[in-house]
């Protein structure tokens, strides 16, 4: 839930908003409705000798119902969107259970048949300026939510951001909780891997983007999670044409994270370098990627397994343990060259090297592999199958193998 004097506020926002609704045609118009149904499937092998459990895994089914109102007539414009998701227990028996997909039931300590949440997002709208309040789903290098199982995870918050000078992307906005991909319920906002009595009020941010031209664009933004750390970053985006039908694709990323305020949580150290670049032939892409940390401690992030927004984030690994040294290699193909549109293929291989671990230096690699087909047309466009396999080893921690089989379809209600 949020604070009470914040929902307080979202609630007459909320409400506000619904009052002018049959007196503005814009705001149903333009609204849309959709449900996003998306089977689950997943299996870990654990590979190492003595493992707690050989496997974990789950089958398991997802509705994720999204409205989208237009805005209200005016200068001013009021908005409201809606998220309602449902996770529903398929299959999670004989002892694989555990896999981060599914909750648990408090006094069973087993995962639960069926789990929910429902939120509301007030939207306002002035010229180039929308300011969004409420649950929210943010994509930003500070802040990215993870969306990568059953259900996104998502935050309580505020979040404005404004285009009135062009070319120029300001964003600013405060999230207050933290929701994860397998909770009904949600937490105050703490640093990942600390203890949460450690929480903080908010978790602050601001940034901006700008379009340099010539296929660049440079970005900045800091995100400061109060009393525990904050977070610089830096970007570069690069689009280069080459010839026909042949475009390079360059992303530079570097993160400074340090102490805030009363560093509650302890000290944080840690900087983070890194860098992908993408050569797009036709339909066969080649990337090659390029991260090291630098600092004793690991890449901080946020609680409700909040991902780092790095070249080297993938299926099981992240690749940002304290000093580590990592390189990835990738390569994708769209079949639409051989006259099957909708198959697409990518493999991609990575070694990390050099990390702080307490018994020395440690390594760790994984091998992903993905196949994925989307039906093009008829009654079913839209259909999409995916399978992804990853191979995952350490010298320090878990080795896994592990399959995902995802099905996913979204209805367009209006």
């Amino acid at each position: 839930m949020l604070k009470p004097e914040r929902g307080t506020i979202c609630l007459a926002l909320a409400t506000g908003l619904a009052l002018p609704v049959l007196a503005h045609a814009d705001f149903i118009a333009d609204s849309q409705g959709s449900l996003e149904l998306r089977n689950f499937y997943q299996n870990r092998d654990y590979r190492q000798a003595g493992a707690a459990k050989s496997q974990v895994g789950n089958w398991s089914q997802a509705f994720m119902f999204r409205t989208q109102s237009g805005f209200t007539e005016g200068p001013i414009g009021f908005g409201l969107d809606s998220l309602g998701l449902l996770g529903v227990k398929l299959d999670s028996g004989r002892g694989r259970s555990g896999d981060g997909t599914l909750p648990y039931g408090p006094q069973s300590g087993k995962p639960v048949d069926n789990f929910s949440h429902m939120g509301v997002t007030g939207k306002v709208r002035f010229s180039e300026t929308r300011l969004d309040v409420g649950i929210l789903t943010p994509t930003l290098p500070v802040v990215f939510r993870d969306d990568m199982r059953l259900m996104p995870q998502t935050f309580d918050g505020a979040l404005v951001e404004s285009r009135e000078i062009p070319k120029l992307t300001l964003t600013a906005g405060q999230l207050w909780r933290s929701r994860t991909r397998e909770s009904s319920g949600s937490d105050r906002m703490y640093l990942a891997g600390r203890s949460a009595d450690f929480d903080s009020g908010a978790f602050n941010i601001f940034g901006a983007s700008y379009d340099v031209g010539h296929g660049l664009t440079a970005s900045v933004f800091r995100g400061e999670l109060s009393d525990v750390y904050r977070q610089d970053f830096y970007g570069l985006v690069h689009k280069l044409p080459l010839g026909p039908n042949i475009k390079l694709l360059t992303d530079l990323r570097f993160f400074d994270s340090d102490n805030a305020g009363s560093t509650k949580a302890g000290n944080i150290d840690n900087r983070n370098f890194n860098v992908m670049s993408t050569l797009n032939v036709g339909a066969h892409k080649f990337g090659l990627a390029y991260q090291r940390m630098y600092g004793a401690d690991a890449f901080p992030t946020l609680n409700g397994y909040t991902p780092p927004y790095t070249a080297n984030l993938v299926t099981i690994g992240t690749f940002t343990n304290a000093e580590e040294i990592s390189w990835q290699v990738r390569y994708d193909y769209d079949f639409v060259a051989l006259g099957l549109p909708g198959l697409s293929f990518m493999t991609r291989y990575l070694r990390g090297d050099e990390i702080q671990t307490s018994n020395g230096r440690g390594h760790e690699w994984e091998r992903d592999t993905d196949l994925a087909y989307v039906i093009q047309s008829g009654s079913l466009q839209g259909l999409g199958l995916r399978w992804r396999n990853a191979i995952y080893r350490t010298s320090y921690a878990s080795d896994m193998d592990e399959n995902r089989v995802i099905l996913s379809y979204t209805l367009k209600i209006w």
